[in-house]
């Protein structure tokens, strides 16, 4: 019997406002708060309640047969406690039916993976505590951003303690072989690898409105026939994809909701095929071969590299002058600086970035919310510029302030005033008031409050 596994990707990024060369020195507050207020409101109503609403639905249908993964990003948790609290009320009740697996991820949604092994870890950790704390259980599977992987990549999510991990079927990596199997990572092979299968995932994420592709529409009894095919072999069928799919990228009209209600049930009643979390699939297969992948990959665009975030000057130039301030960041360790350090991080900024404008041109117009690439690029150095002098006032502060009045010749020359930043809590287990529970947000209506220095 192949077992079927749904796992679905939640993320928004927090958005920057338009912070022209002017602003620096001037202006501190860097988000675009009434955009990000405004989108996570549009696709909490059209994706996240009514599809959260279906599953919780199927699931007592199917009298928990039916099961799905999710990771949740910790930009994306924040948001929901903002601007759409029912959300993540809802995400909980699919926590309690047992039935929904909530993996970990990096907190920020970064590309740390590809620079810091102390910075991903960290990012790891956070994320881990938050979900723990929002849905009573601690991950044990592990998704990186954007499904990036390699050898040492999953290595280092061994080291974390963590036994699964996802990983896209990228055909340059198998060759032959098949994604619906378990495989195992090349270094430490106590990791077991939940790869992608792309054509199956993407017939539903991106091809299911597409009435010039050759099998529209599609219907379940059609999407059953390809699952059960004697020519699919394998053990497990991994079907992952961005969750704003349904409702938002393929829109209510188009019959997505529809398909996903009559899916379980059917696909139950084949007798062929079961559901599975992700850590059930791997824990209910033995790998069958060790996966070797020295470089890099994703599952963005056709090449499923890296190059959708760090494939030109522009997108390299902005990450490596980002990075080159974690020691000085670490070092403050101030809440504000912290909170900015972690949004600024987000893969998407790199994203929007990108110069592939050939076929994957559609994808990358569609969530760039810049008119182009090198606006993106001067939009995001500005808010980079104006933070780091912020942070190198502020860090001479502390250094004045270590030193002593009578022994401030030993301390960095001298500095203005550094200007505290936004007024955002920090993530999970920073930034909270003694009883432990998160500082609330500054009101719409007024100023923006001050974090303590």
């Amino acid at each position: 019997m192949k077992t079927l596994c749904f796992y679905f990707q939640v993320h928004q990024p927090m958005r920057l406002k338009k912070y022209r060369f002017f602003n620096m020195g001037r202006d501190h507050y860097y988000l675009d708060d009434v955009t990000n207020s405004a989108i996570m409101k549009k696709v909490a109503e059209r994706c996240y309640l009514p599809m959260n609403a279906l599953l919780l639905k199927l699931i007592e249908q199917n009298e928990g047969k039916f099961k799905v993964s999710f990771s949740i990003t910790g930009l994306a948790m924040e948001q929901f406690r903002e601007s759409a609290p029912e959300v993540l009320e809802s995400f909980r009740k699919l926590a309690d039916t047992g039935c929904v697996e909530f993996l970990a991820e990096t907190y920020d949604h970064s590309l740390a993976s590809l620079i810091s092994e102390e910075e991903f870890a960290e990012q790891v950790r956070a994320h881990s505590d938050l979900m723990e704390k929002e849905f009573g259980k601690r991950p044990t599977a592990f998704r990186n951003t954007e499904l990036i992987y390699s050898d040492g990549i999953g290595e280092m999510v061994a080291k974390m303690g963590f036994r699964t991990m996802l990983a896209e079927g990228a055909k340059h990596i198998l060759g032959w072989k098949s994604p619906n199997f378990i495989y195992a990572n090349a270094m430490d092979q106590r990791l077991r690898l939940l790869l992608r299968n792309y054509k199956l995932s993407d017939d539903i994420a991106f091809r299911f409105s597409d009435r010039g592709w050759d099998q529209w529409p599609l219907t379940v009894d059609k999407y059953l026939s390809w699952l059960t095919a004697e020519d699919v072999p394998g053990d497990a069928i991994n079907l992952f994809m961005d969750y704003e799919t349904f409702g938002e990228h393929q829109n209510a009209d188009t019959g997505i909701f529809d398909f996903m209600a009559y899916l379980p049930s059917a696909a139950l009643k084949t007798g062929e095929l079961q559901f599975a979390t992700v850590s059930e699939a791997a824990q209910a297969h033995q790998p069958v071969a060790v996966l070797s992948c020295p470089h890099a990959m994703s599952w963005a665009d056709e090449e499923r590299d890296i190059t959708a975030w760090l494939g030109n000057e522009l997108q390299n130039e902005a990450f490596n002058k980002l990075y080159a301030l974690r020691d000085t960041v670490k070092a403050l360790d101030n809440p504000g600086y912290n909170y900015v350090w972690n949004f600024m991080q987000t893969s998407d900024h790199f994203y929007y970035m990108a110069t592939k404008w050939l076929s994957d041109g559609d994808v990358h117009s569609y969530f760039n919310p810049y008119d182009s690439s090198y606006e993106a690029f001067m939009n995001y150095m500005n808010v980079l510029s104006d933070y780091e002098i912020e942070l190198g006032k502020k860090t001479c502060e502390k250094q004045r302030a270590e030193a002593g009045a009578g022994d401030a010749a030993k301390c960095a020359p001298s500095c203005d005033t550094a200007t505290e930043l936004l007024s955002k809590p920090a993530k999970s287990g920073k930034g909270k008031k003694s009883d432990g529970k998160p500082k609330k947000s500054a009101k719409k209506s007024g100023k923006k409050e001050s974090l303590p220095a």
